[in-house]
């Protein structure tokens, strides 16, 4: 695989590095929300749905727990893209990065996954604003992948008791509880995402593990931006930004 000469390589400032293009589909705060929210224990299998330009697999790496991780991108060039970030930080012998979709979820990991964690697309494919860029088109709608058809993938590898981890709109919140239950994956835990103090939340995190009992707990709201428009507290902490002496 050739790298373009429209790469560039992004500091993540916790010891690895990512290929970003931004011709293609650059990583938000939302994906490092949700890859901070994930709790990947020792040694598990962890499989990341739509996976993009592997931001989620690296960052999940850098919590050291000897997790193999799998990462599927239907689209070939960020899947191509993906690898050769894996590759750059020396991260083969614990992240894969299969080209492929999420529907044929068997054809890449066998059944039993400890944890499923996903940025999916959160617009339906036929609302809003298309982009003149087909790549975030596809990264951002339900063009190639519904909400359905991730959450039914989840549940189809996941082992009994394996936990999900998703970020996704407020504005679809009821759909994806609805959905969530219909594939026997229990909502357990959720932190609502809030962009300052005083104003509603837009993204909701979510845990749900397969075959579990009820039982429904909200963790404080996390809110991105001061008032004087800096990281709160929180996200610096979460993006490693030091304070200045």
């Amino acid at each position: 695989m050739e790298r373009r000469n429209s790469d560039r390589i992004e500091d993540l400032q916790n010891g690895y590095s990512i290929i970003q293009n931004d011709e293609y589909f650059s990583f938000g705060t939302d994906a490092i929300l949700l890859a901070h929210f994930a709790d990947i224990k020792e040694n598990e299998r962890v499989v990341d749905f739509c996976t993009g330009c592997g931001i989620i697999p690296i960052l999940l790496a850098a919590k050291k727990t000897d997790a193999h991780i799998t990462g599927i991108e239907i689209q070939k060039e960020l899947a191509d893209m993906a690898a050769q970030s894996i590759e750059l930080n020396e991260l083969n012998a614990s992240i894969d990065i299969v080209h492929g979709d999420i529907k044929n979820v068997l054809d890449y990991v066998k059944h039993g996954v400890d944890v499923v964690v996903v940025n999916p697309p959160y617009e339906k494919a036929d609302t809003g604003k298309q982009s003149a860029n087909n790549f975030v088109n596809i990264a951002k709608r339900e063009i190639m992948s519904s909400l359905e058809d991730v959450i039914s993938s989840a549940g189809k590898v996941l082992r009994t008791g394996g936990r999900f981890y998703i970020i996704y709109r407020v504005g679809r919140f009821a759909e994806l509880m609805e959905r969530l239950r219909q594939y026997k994956l229990e909502p357990k835990q959720i932190a609502l995402v809030a962009q300052r103090q005083g104003q509603a939340p837009n993204f909701a995190l979510v845990e749900a593990r397969k075959g579990a009992n009820e039982g429904l707990g909200f963790l404080p709201t996390l809110y991105v931006y001061e008032k004087d428009g800096g990281y709160t507290d929180e996200l610096k902490e979460i993006y490693h930004i030091e304070e200045a002496d």
